[in-house]
């Protein structure tokens, strides 16, 4: 075997966790991680992932994973390393753009419940029906009706999809206004990220306070016991990325699971509760 081989195979922190020495996700949030032992950390958390699909395959679990952020809160990326080794047959994204007037007219949660997903799949929203929460809130393209009547009726929609059977995770990505402000920036320079960019990129920014506002009231008016929010902090992409994959596997049961290595970092992902706001947790 070669040293780079041994290297990929069995890196000292990823090790670690396996054998029962601190999990990975103990560092605190500030420290960073090598890209060799983020590649080893991702590459056993993918396998993690394999054993879930081959449960819930063998089980028919519906997941659907919700996963809700500012612009450029590695949405796209976290999505990319969690389905990248899963059976496209049993794994959809769905990421839907601008409906169609016809579509705006009728029952505002129609088109997403076509997406949930079936016996033995599972799905990730990569944005969902939380958009009448954020984006559309904030630019004015709801009213302030609407709005509300999105905010009474979602937990009880969520309740109904529990009730179903569904196993519902929802996430939001929390990133700072200057690490936000770099990646957008970064957008519009890399030619290879121009699709990325938007004029709701520039309104991001400009309206920072009020999608702050928007996201403290759809956190608190929107976190319940049977479809809890979860953040994760969002600064770090690597961290992130490995984090949200941590905590995902830790919530969902599947036999075989390394527990340790799985367990993520309290400093970087965390259940959502009303203190957070006051205590400023949360990106302001």
């Amino acid at each position: 075997m070669s040293k780079r081989k041994h290297k990929k195979d069995s890196p000292p922190a990823a090790v670690a966790a396996v054998v029962g020495e601190p999990a990975p996700g103990a560092a605190a949030a500030s420290n960073t991680i090598s890209p060799e032992d983020y590649r080893a950390q991702l590459h056993f958390l993918q396998i993690e992932l394999v054993k879930l699909q081959r449960h819930f395959i063998g089980c028919g679990d519906k997941i659907l994973v919700l996963l809700e952020g500012r612009d450029a809160a590695v949405k796209d990326g976290s999505i990319k390393r969690i389905v990248e080794n899963l059976s496209p047959r049993e794994t959809r994204v769905v990421a839907l753009g601008k409906p169609s007037d016809r579509k705006r007219g009728g029952w505002y949660f129609q088109r997403y419940v076509a997406q949930l997903p079936v016996a033995e799949e599972l799905v990730l929203f990569n944005r969902s029906w939380y958009n009448r929460a954020g984006v559309e809130h904030v630019m004015g393209f709801c009213t302030k009706d609407e709005h509300e009547e999105f905010m009474q009726s979602v937990p009880k929609f969520e309740e109904m999809l529990v009730n179903s059977g569904i196993k519902l995770l929802k996430y939001y990505l929390d990133i700072g206004k200057g690490e936000q402000t770099r990646r957008l920036a970064d957008r519009k320079r890399d030619p290879l990220k121009q699709w990325k960019s938007s004029p709701i990129d520039a309104a991001a920014l400009k309206h920072w306070n009020a999608y702050s506002d928007a996201r403290d009231a759809m956190l608190l008016r929107t976190h319940t016991a049977f479809a809890p929010w979860h953040i994760v902090r969002v600064d770090d992409k690597r961290l992130a990325r490995l984090n949200l994959m941590r905590d995902i596997l830790s919530r969902l049961p599947y036999p075989g699971k390394k527990n340790k290595l799985v367990q993520p970092d309290a400093n970087i992902a965390f259940e959502f509760t009303p203190e957070c706001i006051a205590a400023k947790r949360l990106a302001r």
